[in-house]
């Protein structure tokens, strides 16, 4: 009797931590949903400084904006972000693939372009960063 309370105890105490897990995951999902919209936003109303504030810190820190390079995001406008896919990595990276259309303000001409980005979970600060960086438009031109 004492070997079934004790197996009966256990299987709930999995079934919480489980449950627990799952509520993380949820949150998690909802979290990066959340960045993720805030970023298309930001993208897609030309608002690149906002944006910029989603990247990951260490990125940002190694790959500081210039004001030349924030200038030429002023150039353009973004007429479509298109969400492609999604997929969970291995590493538990988030990668996104995008397909952003981009008005040049000066021709008025517009171009499709594709890129990824890659998201990574902040357990301490219970958020999602942008790893990759601000969408090259001009394919390292």
């Amino acid at each position: 009797m004492r070997g079934l309370i004790t197996a009966g105890v256990l299987w709930a105490l999995l079934l919480v931590m489980g449950t627990a897990d799952a509520q993380t995951s949820r949150r998690q999902r909802n979290k990066l949903e959340q960045s993720q919209i805030a970023l298309t936003a930001a993208i897609r109303w030309g608002d690149f400084e906002a944006a910029w504030q989603m990247v990951d810190p260490a990125y940002r820190q190694a790959h500081p904006l210039s004001d030349v390079e924030l200038s030429r995001y002023e150039q353009v406008q973004i007429s479509g972000y298109r969400d492609l896919s999604s997929q969970l990595e291995a590493d538990d990276t988030v990668t996104r693939n995008i397909e952003l259309r981009v008005i040049n303000k000066h021709t008025m001409a517009e171009r499709t372009l594709r890129y990824q980005e890659h998201w990574r979970w902040d357990a301490e600060n219970k958020g999602w960063w942008l790893v990759t960086g601000l969408p090259d438009l001009w394919n390292g031109q």
